[in-house]
Formats: structure tokens, sequence, C-alpha cells
């Protein structure tokens, strides 16, 4: 939607008084914003100093050539549109002025139909692609926030570089430990990209062996090795438009790192076996959990390979350091696996997210993904308790000793001044664990009906403040 014109901020340049006047009179009819400027340099000023929408430039000024002076406004201020003006107009120069990003171009004298006509279409074209970049923002935007969940400082700072990383071509860095999230970031990247209509080829280089690494990279002329029986494409050729996505780079060969660093330096290729010069018309991204300044130092990674990959660094946080962030994101797979599976799972209870947020997450994100599923296949309740997660996140002082011909002992420890209802429960999920969530077993062991241990478990996780009748508990 066009803005009023009071909205509208007109910029003129020009050395001529009765132009600027004229002008100045004729757009403020029109309730434009009017700023004058008799010279290139407080024109510049001007520009720097507030926004501009619109800016109408002498092709001829004292010190500034127009053209010149269109190309210095366009670099720094992309968004503001340019109207040329000259006394002295050719096709030519007509022709130099829309080339280099002006809307239109006028000779004097001009009607001032002919200037608010121009002016009109300009700012149509300026709010029409400003509306375009906010759209792009908010698409962007949405498109990161659905695969990288997360709000902590540390997770805004990244989707932030990503915002801005993903449109460009330079070659993306993301470092972060094994289960962070790094070939997601890398998707996301892609996505976002002007590339996001062609492959997105993955390569983990921990996982080939040098000979069959390089294969798969550049690929093979017919004879080039014994089984080579036939041409085949390597992951270059594949991602042909698209994105090369090189996982553990750190474990990349010395003697591949090189053939690499050729392809970052000059865009071209050739296959093993081969004598055809290839382009590479491919955007990299590669990613490590390794600390390669270390590697650098210690010979293992090459030195020039690692500037030139380091262009744009990402780095992604360990879950342990977002702690704030893991009951977000266990519930986004909680719904995830809660769908896939066909089960009616509508939360956790407030002991197992103590228990997930109180653990280390070695495998970080991947790792909590895989446990909410296992929680979500094996619970028998609508919530997650404790008692269906592993034992080493549990958390729960329990400890279950078998001896012969007797029968299981279960010991259980309790801070002085627990509450009676905090010791029930702790109870309830001891035997719960025991029983790996058989909750027909676990009322069999304490002699209670089923539904009643249900109705704890779902007043334990009730958040509506409602009491729930515990009668059957008394016995």
């Amino acid at each position: 939607m066009l803005k009023p014109n009071r909205d509208t901020t007109v910029l003129i340049i020009d050395d001529e008084k009765p132009i600027r006047e004229s002008l100045h009179r004729t757009l403020r009819q029109e309730e434009y914003q009017v700023r004058l400027a008799e010279n290139g340099a407080q024109g510049l000023r001007f520009l720097e100093a507030e926004r501009i929408d619109l800016a109408v430039v002498d092709m001829v000024l004292p010190d500034w050539n127009g053209v010149d002076l269109l190309k210095k406004i366009k670099s720094e201020w992309p968004e503001v549109e340019v109207v040329l003006v000259t006394a002295y107009g050719t096709i030519e120069a007509a022709v130099e002025a829309m080339k280099y990003g002006a809307y239109d171009f006028l000779t004097k004298p001009f009607k001032q139909a002919q200037i608010l006509n121009a002016i009109k279409k300009a700012l149509e074209k300026f709010e029409l692609e400003k509306e375009n970049r906010l759209l792009k923002e908010q698409l962007s935007e949405q498109t990161i926030n659905r695969k990288l969940v997360g709000s902590s400082p540390e997770m805004m700072r990244l989707k932030k570089m990503i915002q801005q990383v993903a449109p460009s071509s330079a070659t993306v860095f993301i470092q972060g430990e094994s289960g962070t999230g790094k070939e997601v970031v890398a998707e996301t990247i892609h996505y976002l990209s002007a590339r996001a209509g062609r492959p997105v080829v993955k390569v983990n280089c921990a996982a080939l062996p040098e000979t069959l690494l390089e294969a798969e990279l550049f690929g093979y002329e017919k004879g080039a090795f014994t089984g080579a029986f036939a041409r085949k494409e390597g992951r270059f050729d594949l991602a042909r438009g698209g994105t090369l996505f090189l996982d553990e780079i750190g474990d990349m060969p010395l003697a591949t790192q090189v053939k690499l660093l050729r392809v970052l330096q000059d865009g071209t290729y050739e296959r093993l076996g081969g004598t055809e010069t290839l382009g590479a018309d491919v955007r990299i991204i590669a990613a490590t959990h390794h600390d390669l300044e270390q590697d650098v130092k210690s010979k293992r990674f090459r030195e020039d390979l690692y500037y030139r990959i380091n262009v744009i660094a990402l780095k992604i946080p360990p879950l342990r350091e977002r702690t704030d962030e893991i009951p977000i994101l266990a519930n986004h797979f909680l719904k995830i696996y809660a769908t896939k599976n066909g089960k009616k799972v509508t939360g956790f209870t407030e002991s197992a997210i103590n228990a997930l947020t109180g653990y280390e997450w070695p495998g970080n994100v991947r790792q909590l993904e895989n446990v909410v599923e296992r929680a979500v296949v094996l619970t028998e309740i609508e919530v997650i308790t404790p008692a269906v997660l592993p034992r080493e996140i549990s958390g729960v002082k329990s400890q279950i000793e078998l001896e012969s011909n007797r029968a299981p002992v279960l010991t259980i420890s309790f801070p002085i001044g627990t509450s009676m209802d905090d010791i029930e429960n702790r109870v309830i999920h001891s035997i719960l664990e025991y029983t790996q969530g058989n909750k027909q077993r676990a009322a069999q062991l304490l002699n209670l009906a089923s539904k009643t241990i249900h109705r704890r478990l779902v007043a334990e996780n009730s958040t509506d403040g409602e009491e729930v009748d515990t009668a059957e508990n008394s016995h």
C-alpha cells in the first residue's frame, strides 16, 4: 500500500536555484516532504542524516557528475529511487543512467506533470520493493524459527546471522559439537538463498576413506582406477547451481584438502582420470566438531584451506549451555513423535522436565530428540514421567537389589522436610520405573487401583491449580 505523500521525503539536488524552488513548490502542493541541496556533497549529507525515499539529481553539479553521484547513492542507499534530470539529454546518457539504477531520465525543461508522474511511478516502485523486502524477511524469519527451535540470546544471534548470510554467496563454516544441529543450519541457509531451487548435496567427510572421498567429491572417468567401468559424476557435479555441504571437514585427508583448496581458489576441478577442467558452480558450507585452529597448529588441517572456508563463521552452542530451551525443544519433539506414532501424549510431568533440564546432554539436541521419541513410544499414559526416561537421565534416587530367595528391595531416600505428597509421588515414579512404565503392574505392587496412579500423575502435571481427589490413597 502506497503511503501518504506527507510521509514521503524527496531530495532535490540541483545547482540552479530557480529549478530547486520550482520543484519545491510543486512537490509541497502534493504534500511531499522536500529537502533541497545545491550540490552533491550537501545532498549526501541529507542522505546520511535522515530517511530519503527518492532523489531528483541534476546531471551536471559543481562537485559531482550526475552518474557518479547516482552510483554513490545506489551503492550506499540502494533502496532510494533516483530520477536524473539534465539540460543536455542524449540517448547514450539515458541508457547509462538506467544501467546504473536510475528509475527515470528527464530532459529540461520539463513540465510539472512530467516530473510529478516520474516521481509518483518511482515511489510506487520504491514501496513495492520495500513490501517485497519485508515479505522476504518475514518468510525467512518464519523458516528459521520453524527449523531452529529456541529463543536464547545465543540462538537469536545465530538466527540473525543466518538471515544475513543466507542471501549471499559466501562460504560458510559451522562449528558445533556432535548433535547440535549443524546439518539443519546448513539446510536452512540453502533454502533461504537464491540457490534454493537447486539441490543441496551432503558429504560426510568422516564416513568415507581417502580414495573413496575424492572419487565421491569430484567423480571419475571410465578406467580411472580398477573397477571404474563407466564415468561417474561427483558431488560437485550433482550440486551444480546449488549447495555442497561438507560435514566433518576436519576429518578430510590432507591430500583431498589440497584439491578442495583449488576449487575454492579458482572454482575449477577435474574428475579422477579426466583432463577436462570443469567449473564448480556451487556454494560450499563446511562444518566440524573439531577445533580447526588447533588442527592447523598441529598440521592436521591446512592453514590456507582453513582461511578459505572460514569466510563466515557460525557457532552453535551446545545444549548444556542453553538449558532454558530444553522444555521448548522437548515439547517440540513430543508433538512430532506423538503425531508420528498416533499417540495422545500431551506433555511432561514437572519431575520429568526437571530430569531433562538437569542432564548434561553429551549428544546435544540429537540425543534429546531420541530420548523424547523413546519416551513417547514407551509411555502408557498421556504424560511423560521419569519412569519412561533412561535411568541416567531420570535422576530418581532408587536402587533395586535382587537377592536370591528374596523379593526385590526398593530403597528410596528423601531429604528431611519432604512433603508427604512429594514422597508419594516419588514412590509412584520409582515403582513405575521398576515396572518399566507398566501402570497396572505398579498399581498391583502398591495395592492401588491403576486409575489412582493415573489420576496422581495427571494431578502432578496439572497447571490449573484445581485440587484432585486422592481419597483412595488414604489406605
